[in-house]
């Protein structure tokens, strides 16, 4: 790549793809990752011949000792709603959809935007939520909310993103208020801001 993408290319939302073809989110999120571990990455690329990126991440001192948190009593996240997953990154859809079902939950899935239309159209029952990527080839997750929203007038939403919640409303792709789940996340994590989505009024 020429030196004016690289200068770009860990900005959330750059991408050197056609239209719906990149999130540009990619690497943005890496950034982000490495950055909060207080590492850096060095990059060096030439147009027609290859691009290299070393991440460096400081060395742990000493053996890690496992923190002793005291446990608490808390209520169990699980429920028997129905869920539709839209996740266009097969592994996570995967991993989102068996951990909801191991907590009771009945699910629906769709790979991206059109297919949840797909798939909302022709459901027969409720869907009680809607748990969706936000950024996606040409129908992102705030679009497919939009056009389910008028078939399930009850349905609850929530947005997930590599990104942070700040950098998604910053550039203008979702409201302040909304449901937001950041990735990477936890089986009890995510579970837990189901069930919280699902107790509340919000949409």
């Amino acid at each position: 790549m020429d030196k004016e993408t690289r200068e770009h290319i860990f900005e959330p939302f750059f991408t050197t793809k056609e239209v719906g073809k990149g999130t540009g989110l990619g690497l943005s999120t890496v950034y982000g990752i490495v950055k909060q571990n207080n590492g850096f990455i060095w990059v060096y690329s030439e147009p027609g011949q290859g691009t290299t990126f070393k991440v460096y991440l400081p060395k742990v001192k000493g053996d890690a000792e496992p923190e002793e948190k005291e446990q608490t009593p808390v209520d169990e996240p699980g429920g028997s709603e129905t869920v539709l997953i839209v996740e266009d990154n097969e592994g996570l859809r995967k991993f989102t959809q068996e951990v909801l079902q191991s907590y009771g939950y009945r699910i629906l899935a769709a790979e991206n935007g059109e297919e949840a239309l797909k798939v909302g159209k022709e459901h027969e029952g409720p869907i009680h939520l809607l748990l969706t990527d936000v950024v996606m080839p040409k129908i992102g997750g705030k679009e497919a909310a939009d056009r389910l929203q008028p078939l399930y007038p009850q349905m609850k939403v929530i947005y997930m993103s590599g990104y942070t919640d700040n950098a998604i409303i910053h550039h203008g792709v979702l409201a302040p208020g909304l449901n937001f789940l950041e990735k990477p996340f936890t089986p009890e994590g995510l579970a837990r801001k189901v069930r919280e989505a699902l107790d509340t009024g919000q949409k």
